[in-house]
């Protein structure tokens, strides 16, 4: 695709399968490089903008919008290195999460719960120990309980809620899965497969958030491809002394 190539904005819109005001939007968003216009105020597309467009709407499929915008607003403004590191912290993120997946896989294998990353399990404690051992904010706890999903007792003393080892596996469980097959009724016959020591449906709902992770991690590659032609089409204009459109 030759770099000095003009595009309509009706042809680019085809070639990315989205609607015209869509590319206004981004470029009124900053995220993707100036836009010329011919004399009679038309706009003015060159290859350039055709794989910033491309980067752009794959990075959205591999990662949060948010994201994508901040990268392609740094790309934008010739700041490579700050959006390569931007990608690769959420790219360290998808690692992370994989490897919960998989550690709580192993958690729940395990008969004995008296230990959770080296913190002492109990049978009464208060929402800001559970908290604090999964991970997980309060007030996604309470917004469980209020789904149905875990029971909290109350403390006679002071009302306080107070939660067992069971209980908590089911939020560290919950603070797993959540990303991947959080459907209220998905996870509630999830979690009466732990209550009944069902490991075959566990397993099988934790194979399904690996596999979701992985296709993640693809879209993601992608993404990341298209961003790195997008970067060399960048620098091949900016070696040849040819201002960005």
């Amino acid at each position: 695709m030759p770099l000095n190539d003009i595009f309509t904005p009706r042809q680019i819109a085809q070639k990315l399968q989205i609607s015209t005001t869509t590319l206004r939007r981004y470029e009124d968003l900053g995220l993707v490089p100036d836009v010329h216009r011919t004399a009679s105020k038309r706009r003015i597309y060159t290859s350039v903008h055709v794989q910033s467009f491309l980067a752009l709407r794959a990075l959205i499929k591999g990662f949060d919008v948010p994201v994508s915008y901040e990268v392609m607003s740094l790309l934008k403004k010739g700041h490579v290195e700050a959006a390569l590191w931007k990608i690769n912290l959420h790219q360290h993120n998808i690692q992370v999460e994989k490897q919960r997946v998989e550690e709580v896989m192993s958690l729940i294998q395990k008969t004995d719960f008296f230990k959770y990353r080296n913190v002492p399990v109990t049978e009464e404690m208060k929402i800001g120990e559970v908290a604090a051992i999964s991970g997980v904010n309060p007030s996604a706890i309470r917004h469980w309980e209020k789904e149905g999903l875990i029971r909290a007792k109350r403390n006679p003393e002071n009302g306080y809620r107070v939660f067992t080892s069971r209980e908590l596996k089911k939020i560290i469980v919950l603070s797993s899965l959540r990303k991947t097959v959080f459907f209220i009724d998905t996870m509630k016959q999830l979690l009466d497969a732990l209550e009944t020591h069902d490991l075959t449906t566990i397993e099988r709902s934790f194979k399904v958030a690996l596999q979701k992770l992985n296709e993640q991690l693809k879209k993601q590659m992608i993404g990341v491809s298209e961003m790195m032609r997008y970067i060399q089409v960048l620098n091949h204009r900016s070696s040849s002394s040819c201002p960005i459109q």
